[in-house]
């Protein structure tokens, strides 16, 4: 029961935050927005485990994998999604982002030793090929050049890495690191490594203060960084990447529920 009730708030979570991502976008870079985001995540992920007693001090080789582990999650898959968006559709980005789950049940065989279930095999095919078919039209109308190609790369190789920043979890989880604080310290690296990102990139460091914008950073902080992270972290480590990642396959359908309600989203057969 309790792990329906995680898969339950993943998926209702980062299926909504398609929509509040959509106010996020305008006066400021997408890159500084989610360095923003991440930066005020990490925040409140060292005060919750402040406010929970949890020891902040871990040992120099955790500390290295809490870097992996925030490098692969939260922040260059981040970046080649970004880049990726000015010649994909977001239906062709949440079909790639989906095959998450074949990646992961790979990885945690060649990085961990797990035996690939057929069962879980099977349940990631069907996944696949369900969203696949959700997103047919935005498939179907791709038009064949190299910017098409290299965004597919781009986009294949940010899901390869949120992967292994899954299988990286699950070992920080087995090594008994304290949850909360461990997983403040992979935000903070995240954030450091997209400030040095949008430091090289030359990007500017600007603020929309209206209400959209920061309503919806303030939903995408403590909800889809904060409450949506720790929630599916916590699924990979008491079900393992593979199946925690079923959820990938499941929230572009809450997202594309949304966009009927508030974009006019109309369903073909």
């Amino acid at each position: 029961m309790v792990n329906v009730l995680l898969y339950a708030v993943i998926v209702l979570v980062w299926g909504s935050t398609w929509l509040a991502i959509k106010y996020q976008l305008g006066v400021v870079a997408p890159e500084i927005s989610v360095l923003y985001r991440f930066a005020m995540a990490a925040l409140v992920m060292f005060c919750w485990a402040w406010l929970r007693g949890d020891s902040l001090r871990f040992k120099l080789r955790d500390h290295g994998f809490l870097a992996l582990m925030g490098a692969f999650i939260f922040s260059t898959n981040y970046v080649l999604f970004y880049m990726a968006t000015a010649a994909l559709t977001p239906g062709l980005i949440a079909v790639i982002f989906s095959t998450a789950v074949a990646w992961n049940i790979i990885n945690a065989r060649v990085f961990m030793g797990r035996a690939m279930e057929p069962l879980v095999g099977l349940g990631a095919a069907f996944g696949l090929s369900g969203i696949t078919v959700v997103f047919w039209p935005s498939l179907a109308n791709l038009a064949e050049n190299a910017a098409v190609v290299w965004s597919l790369a781009l986009c294949i190789l940010g899901t390869l890495l949120f992967s292994l920043g899954n299988i990286t979890s699950q070992r920080n989880q087995e090594q008994r690191l304290p949850f909360i604080a461990s997983t403040a310290f992979a935000m903070g690296y995240g954030t450091l490594l997209l400030l040095l990102w949008a430091l090289v990139s030359g990007q500017t460091f600007n603020f929309d203060s209206s209400a959209p914008y920061v309503l919806s950073l303030a939903y995408l902080t403590l909800f889809g960084t904060v409450l949506g992270f720790a929630t599916y972290l916590l699924l990979v480590g008491r079900l393992g990447a593979a199946r925690a990642s079923y959820a990938t396959v499941m929230f572009p359908i809450v997202a594309l529920g949304l966009s009927t309600i508030f974009e006019d989203y109309r369903w073909s057969t």
